[in-house]
């Protein structure tokens, strides 16, 4: 397994407290490396300054350029004051005289070239003879005006700044790991109390899993984005169940009103079974309306079955290809319709262009539903007006009209009024009307007749399509 599969294999937590911990670990070693360059420089730079410090007098001078025979040591310590350092005279031929300290210095050509009066000073680092690491500095001098140039270098070991930054290095590594372990700690505090929602989360969506209890809520105090996912699976876990309960709602309407239909149609095939096992004839007159019957039960059942499969399609799909359709034709086509199922009811019409978005077979069901609907309350040789302006089809009839307290659920899945329970009909025709007329961005409504009047009046508003066809009639003519 490969490390990135591996660390995708940890606990979030986990993780989060190691990335935490890796980051800190770059940070204080970072910071550690910079201090300790720092110090570092800072340091050298102060042992720079004062060997550069060194400023001999004429008679120092004068001293040490005599044969370097038992050089005194108290012209060293004149030129080197405090600061116990390693002395030596560097001549142009590049031999050296020791004059104070512990050990001698190797004469580099830096050095050479300054006892030879070619440069002023020289600054470098040095291995001494006893293998002590020095920072030297050599410089020209002369005795008088006119003598000769020789150089005079001053070193000191370069151990009095490596053994502080020794300590120092140490000091950081300590702290360094301190921290890291200290924010690796705080990291897997911080994940698991930051995480806690999450836990709470999935410990519910494991409850509704096992138990399909959907009316469990996780707290969503805050607004942050845990309180966010928390409101979300909470909406999310409600609308489940609002779906699970109109299920079950639509499931047991469904059976109530497929109980009836073929409780009749089992009765009545019983009858004609039972005549032809007992050899009983049933009068013709009987048996045509009892065939009648079958026949009617059987085309109620197929309606309903019908009504159902268009309720269970989901919103999000459409039945067939959304485009630009003529409203005005669609509805045309479905008062044709409703002329043969109403064969003595008086149609007028008044159907303006409109052009609208959706699919022409499901609009135009939506239609008829509405056409049929006045069809089944009107009186004989009553009118039913049907109209089309501006996008809002209007169909009103002359029946007896609606109740005010039953219209908000006129277009509820199943819901018959009173009145309407010994007329044919599943109660499913307006709750596709009002589902097609939703889908195609509109509004449906029942209301009573807008003159006061008898009978009752559905209006569907449809949004107008954006580039409607040309050269479509401006009405169509009632027929």
């Amino acid at each position: 397994m490969s490390p990135t599969a591996r660390f995708r294999a940890l606990p979030l937590r986990s993780r989060l407290a190691l990335l935490v911990s890796v980051a800190v670990a770059v940070a204080v070693a970072a910071v550690a490396a910079v201090s300790w360059v720092m110090v570092r420089t800072q340091l050298r730079d102060q042992l720079d300054r004062s060997l550069m410090a060194t400023n001999p007098s004429a008679q120092v001078l004068r001293t040490l350029s005599e044969p370097c025979v038992a050089a005194p040591s108290r012209p060293a310590q004149d030129i080197a004051g405090n600061l116990n350092p390693t002395v030596q005279i560097v001549l142009a031929d590049g031999s050296h005289c020791w004059v104070s300290g512990l050990t001698n210095l190797p004469v580099s050509p830096a050095d050479q070239q300054v006892a030879e009066g070619r440069r002023p000073s020289a600054l470098h680092d040095a291995t001494a003879a006893d293998g002590t690491g020095m920072r030297v500095y050599t410089f020209a001098a002369r005795t008088q005006p006119n003598a000769p140039v020789f150089g005079i270098s001053v070193a000191k070991p370069l151990a009095d700044i490596d053994k502080p930054l020794s300590t120092l290095a140490w000091v950081l590594l300590l702290v360094s790991g301190i921290g890291v372990v200290g924010a690796g700690a705080a990291g897997l505090w911080v994940a698991r109390t930051g995480l806690r929602p999450v836990d709470e989360l999935t410990g519910a969506v494991e409850h509704i899993a096992r138990t399909e209890d959907l009316t469990v809520r996780i707290p969503d105090e805050g607004d942050d984005e845990i309180a966010r996912l928390s409101r979300s699976f909470n909406s999310m876990t409600a609308a489940l169940a609002s779906s699970q309960e109109r299920q079950a709602q639509l499931i047991a309407d469904a059976g109530h009103e497929l109980r009836t239909p073929l409780t009749s149609l089992r009765t009545n095939i019983e009858l004609l079974a039972r005549s032809e096992e007992t050899g009983r004839a049933i009068p013709p007159e009987d048996r045509r309306e009892l065939l009648a019957s079958v026949k009617a039960q059987m085309t109620e059942l197929a309606a309903l079955i019908g009504d159902l499969q268009e309720l269970s399609r989901p919103d999000a799909v459409s039945p067939g290809p959304l485009g630009v359709v003529a409203l005005h034709e669609i509805a045309g086509s479905a008062l044709s319709r409703a002329r043969l199922r109403g064969p003595e009811l008086d149609f007028t019409a008044d159907l303006a262009p409109w052009y609208v978005r959706g699919e022409a077979a499901a609009l135009e069901r939506a239609v008829v539903n509405v056409l049929d609907n006045a069809v089944k309350f009107s009186p004989p040789g009553g009118t039913v007006a049907v109209s089309l302006r501006a996008g809002e089809l209007a169909v009103r009839d002359h029946g007896p009209g609606i109740a005010a307290e039953e219209l908000p659920h006129v277009f509820e899945r199943f819901w018959r009024s009173p009145s309407a329970r010994a007329l044919p009909g599943s109660g499913l025709g307006l709750s596709i009307v009002a589902r097609t007329v939703q889908r195609a961005g509109g509004s449906a409504e029942l209301r009573a007749a807008a003159d006061g009047g008898p009978g009752a009046e559905a209006v569907l508003r449809f949004p107008g399509a954006p580039t409607p066809p040309p050269s479509e009639p401006s009405v169509v003519p009632d027929q």
